[in-house]
């Protein structure tokens, strides 16, 4: 018989915390509502005192992590709101509704600031495409993010999507939102006094979603099938009417303060919203809209049904926000009032079913400090030795363009509509998108700087050194938006690592915040958002099988016009030169290359020098904004040539290689060493070009040219040709292979 305290995802010392605090036992309500928001998704029992270690303040920080988003500074007169998160756990239990809530999710977490939603990215992992298993995860999880934000009318303007076997029964769907707003105007989740009323407007609650923010906290065992009463559906037409219904409020400046209801539903909307404007709140349960007959207080406080958001208002606004509600054919409740007591109440027909003080609920969650120990696999893999790879170097790089992980995604985000809206200026595919920023409705809220947003995650990098590897991932988000000439100015981050009540994955997660964070604060970048997904593993009878410790980081960066800027394309004649830190020895430790032809990772990751990794960013800004460079693209996933073959592919061009190199040729095509980025440069701008680059310390190395009338790739060793290949065959097996592989053919 599984006891109270489990049953709501507590442990036996957490009930008893409750017990001496309330100086009695919870009933169920009360239970149910503290099970929800000290679970790991609300409370970050696990993670609080590791996330401190991150810069959440810079010049352009308007707000930090705490809120429903971060906020920055645009200019005089936009600012941003983004954030990201996880829906892990729901999504591979029902893959359609579990991603396309997540969507909704962080569509409302912006929406809650005050802002317009303007674009969202997703970063899924994937088990490898080969059974239809994670055939239907895949599919299922690209059909709900597009169902959802085509539907509603915000572009899904880029991401990224990787397949390894440790996310077979771990697939993690991170959804990033990104809206703007006029400067000036921002909400808060909270009221500011006594007696202001908790409007509920929206879809009216179901049975859905009950206990979700606990599922999200526990691993998976061999009960998925009774868990998909915990997944939330999400209906994209409400979400839209619910858009421009809190947008008209704010307009009409009714609202105090806006809340979003996610984990927790309304008690847990309504928890933290007294908690943070240090206040108590009545809840009038039997005053919620309900879709199913016969809910009890339980479901209807912890119900985590969509589209639904709590507004703060005062009295005499009521008639206002009843007629938006009407004339947006939503429903709507008053279901609250803000109280000085420090209490949470909850009444259902006239009966008091919960009380207790917001604190408890909120704020007294335990903070552990779980110990940590490093993994012994890291020395094993670190011992690994591979040598030369007797391969022949056509067939590595058809090998590799016909894997998962470097092939064309486009079979993925051809089902989103990135064009809505008609912000996007550099489509999805290239190292960064870029959005011009204007409001149809509003003109006035418009600017000629543009947004640039990366999102980046190498867990195998993490997995084999968490420390570099999280200083890897920050850096690369940051590198890709500087290859499109925008200045890198804040991160949000979903954190998704293992059960952090075991040393060694507490392990992962600490050195990698620790990578990450010394990275942000080298490179400038502050963290302002964010969320933590634990328990990313499954547990039966073999085994224990754990994700890839897995941060994923957005970079929003700034360009200071949408017309100077570059991507990855070569666009005409030019040279190619290889820029960035070129003197440290090249490593094909957790390459792509390595895994596909040994089967395994292993090696030590060479360290990143942050301080070159500054240096490379600042110049790339400098080349593209004085019209030195043609295009720009990081190394990345699959090496230099990988990187070569994507900016061809897209061109009318051919493309010789040159390369002069003491170092082995498989490690010169096909290492993945950071701070390194091929840029395209005019003949006559050569001179400029070097000059630039010496003058800030890095090296550059030319290492081919684009070829006119030509349709042809045409690799030199030392003024050799050694290898002729043919463009068209290579693009096929590139354009083609994920469409095979995950059966969309």
């Amino acid at each position: 018989m599984v006891d109270v305290w489990e049953r709501h995802g507590l442990t036996k010392e957490e009930y008893e915390i409750i017990i001496k605090n309330l100086g009695r036992e919870p009933n169920e309500v009360e239970l149910g509502l503290l099970g929800a928001l000290w679970s790991e998704h609300c409370s970050y029992k696990s993670s609080k005192n590791v996330l401190k270690l991150f810069p959440t303040k810079g010049e352009r920080v308007i707000q930090g992590p705490g809120e429903n988003a971060g906020v920055i500074k645009l200019d005089d007169n936009v600012w941003i709101a983004f954030k990201i998160e996880s829906h892990n756990h729901p999504s591979y239990i029902e893959p359609f509704h579990g991603a396309a809530t997540g969507v909704g999710g962080i569509i409302r977490d912006i929406l809650s600031m005050g802002a317009r939603p303007i674009a969202l990215m997703d970063s899924l992992r994937f088990g490898l495409p080969v059974d239809e298993e994670t055939k239907r995860i895949l599919k299922g999880v690209v059909s709900g993010i597009s169902f959802y934000g085509n539907s509603i009318g915000v572009p899904t303007v880029g991401g990224e999507t990787i397949f390894e076997e440790c996310y077979r029964t771990n697939p993690l769907v991170n959804a990033f939102c990104l809206g703007i707003m006029p400067a000036g105007r921002m909400y808060r989740s909270r009221a500011t006094r006594e007696g202001q009323l908790l409007f509920l407007i929206g879809s009216s609650t179901g049975r859905d979603g009950i206990h979700g923010a606990v599922m999200a906290s526990a691993e998976f065992g061999e009960d998925e099938e009774e868990k998909r009463s915990n997944v939330q559906i999400g209906d994209p037409f409400f979400g839209k009417k619910l858009i421009e219904a809190v947008l008209e409020a704010i307009e009409k400046n009714i609202p105090v303060g806006i809340q979003d209801l996610g984990a927790g539903g309304l008690g847990g909307a309504s928890s933290e919203l007294a908690s943070k404007s240090g206040m108590g709140v009545e809840v009038y349960l039997d005053k919620v809209p309900l879709r199913e007959e016969g809910m009890t207080p339980y479901e209807i406080l912890l119900s985590e049904s969509q589209e639904r958001m709590l507004i703060v208002i005062e009295e005499e606004k009521v008639e206002d926000m009843v007629k938006i509600a009407e004339d947006h054919h939503l429903d709507y409740g008053i279901v609250g009032k803000v109280k000085g007591d420090g209490m949470f109440t909850a009444f259902f027909k006239g009966e008091k079913v919960a009380d207790i003080p917001v604190d408890l609920i909120v704020n007294k969650a335990p903070v552990y400090d779980r110990p940590d120990k490093k993994p012994v696999y890291i020395e094993v893999i670190e011992r690994e030795e591979f040598g030369e790879a007797e391969i022949d170097v056509e067939d590595a790089i058809k090998k590799l363009l016909s894997s998962p992980n470097i092939a064309s995604k486009e079979i993925i985000f051809s089902q989103y509509d990135f064009q809505v809206g008609t912000n996007t200026v550099i489509k999805p595919g290239a190292d960064a998108t870029l959005l011009r920023i204007k409001w149809a409705e509003k003109p006035e809220i418009s600017s000629e700087k543009g947004i640039a947003i990366s999102s980046e995650g190498n867990g195998r990098f993490v997995y084999m050194d968490p420390y570099e590897g999280g200083k890897y991932v920050i850096a690369e988000a940051c590198r890709n938006v500087a290859c499109v000439g925008a200045t890198p100015v804040a991160i949000t981050d979903c954190l998704n690592f293992g059960n952090p009540e075991r040393p060694e994955i507490m392990y992962q997660l600490k050195r990698a915040v620790e990578g990450m964070a010394e990275a942000c604060k080298i490179l400038g970048v502050p963290v302002v958002s964010g969320n933590v997904s634990l328990y990313n593993e499954t547990v039966d009878d073999k085994e224990i099988r754990n994700i890839f410790p897995t941060p994923i980081v957005v970079c929003v960066g700034i360009t200071e016009d949408t017309v100077n800027i570059v991507d990855h394309i070569f666009k005409k004649p030019a040279h190619i030169y290889l820029l960035g830190d070129l003197k440290k020895q090249l490593s094909l430790a957790g390459s792509e290359f390595q895994k596909l032809l040994f089967q395994k990772v292993g090696g030590k990751l060479p360290p990143i020098d942050l301080e070159k990794e500054k240096k490379l960013i600042e110049t790339l800004i400098s080349l593209i904004r004085k019209g030195l460079v043609i295009s720009a693209h990081d190394i990345s996933a699959g090496g230099l040539i990988i990187s070569l073959l994507e900016g061809i592919f897209p061109a009318d061009l051919g493309l010789d290689i040159e390369i002069y190199t003491d170092e082995s040729l498989q490690a010169f095509l096909f290492s993945e060493n950071p701070t390194r980025v091929i840029v395209s440069v005019e003949e006559e701008k050569a001179e400029d070009f070097k000059e630039t680059v010496e003058a800030s310390g890095l090296e550059w190395m030319l290492i081919g040219k684009t070829v006119e009338g030509d349709d042809s790739i045409k690799i030199y060793l030392n003024d050799e040709r050694i290898l002729t290949l043919k463009k068209g065959e290579l693009k096929e097996i590139w354009e083609n292979s994920l469409k095979i592989l995950a059966g969309y053919t």
